[in-house]
């Protein structure tokens, strides 16, 4: 039987859970002191926010942001700004796309959503504090820092910027409000999955890697990584959607399907999608096989993005 470029015996992968583990641990500790204490005025919108920020999750983004930083032989302190500003834009986006103008949804990680605790208006202010606060941590370029580090912040700060704007994020979303109830073909889909999921996963593959350092090389290489699993992610999203249960995913299960929201289930059939999400996985392993043990948490991230529950 042929070997995909990186094996993954059961002790191997044992321990990139174990570094992962670490890393979040990692990531929950420097969002925790990024942010006002719950105490700082108003100790409405702090509380709030740390609500939203806090209420579980994979931390899937940051950890991209330190697996390509350290990838590329960046340190982890030196991209941790970017994986708690990734963080927070993803935040922010869930806290607004859970608004009733938007999808309307009453559970998020399992909990309560934001404006199901703190009403509508608190929730939208959540959204652009968390914005906000994402722009002044890449902003606030440590003492001592040399020309060349302030670019590569000013560089992976631009490109988290397009990633978060209406070419990405923003653009993704007004994409899927104008699709409900349209026929949308794959390659609108795929358009505005890219654009969704895709761009801000993919940013914090691309950013972690400029500001860990990386030469031309390895860039390429994370480039078609993150190309992969910007797709896989919203792939297998559409699946659990379909699938999953509520107490699984953490948020109501079929909402997209009701809304009559086009997904790769409804384009492309439950089975199809499934290969497709295993197709951009093997991709991603692929393209990230040449940086050897370099690539091992990136290769286990594709792995975690494609066989997660919820």
């Amino acid at each position: 039987m042929k070997q995909s470029a990186i094996s993954h015996p059961r002790s191997a992968r044992l321990d990139v859970e174990t570094e992962l583990e670490e890393r979040k641990r990692l990531v929950e500790d420097a969002l925790h002191r990024a942010l006002p204490p719950e105490s700082a005025w108003p100790e409405t919108i702090h509380r709030a926010v740390r609500y939203s920020l806090f209420a579980g999750g994979k931390r899937i983004r940051p950890l991209l942001v330190l697996a390509a930083g350290e990838a590329v032989g960046g340190s982890r302190d030196g991209v941790m700004p970017l994986a708690c500003a990734a963080e927070m834009i993803h935040t922010y986006s869930l806290v607004h796309d859970d608004l009733p103008a938007m999808d309307d949804d009453d559970l998020r990680r399992g909990k309560p959503t934001s404006h199901k605790v703190f009403g509508e208006g608190i929730a939208i202010l959540v959204g652009d504090a968390l914005l906000t606060r994402a722009f002044e941590i890449m902003a606030d370029a440590p003492a001592g820092a040399d020309a060349g580090d302030v670019r590569r912040r000013l560089a992976a700060t631009a490109i988290l910027a397009e990633a978060a704007g209406t070419a990405g994020l923003i653009g993704g979303q007004v994409m899927d409000l104008e699709s409900e109830g349209q026929a949308v073909d794959a390659r609108a889909l795929e358009k505005m999955h890219r654009a969704k999921t895709g761009a801000l996963l993919g940013a914090c593959v691309r950013g972690g890697a400029v500001l860990g350092g990386g030469g031309e090389e390895d860039r390429a290489r994370l480039d078609r990584y993150a190309s992969a699993i910007g797709l896989a992610f919203q792939v297998v999203d559409d699946v659990l959607d379909e699938t999953g249960a509520a107490h699984e995913l953490g948020k109501t299960a079929g909402k997209d399907a009701r809304a009559g929201k086009a997904t790769y289930v409804s384009v492309h059939g439950l089975e199809a999608s499934r290969q497709m999400a295993r197709r951009l996985r093997e991709e991603a392993r692929s393209a990230v096989a040449p940086l050897g043990a370099r690539g091992r948490l990136l290769d286990g991230l594709a792995r975690l993005i494609v066989e997660r529950r919820g």
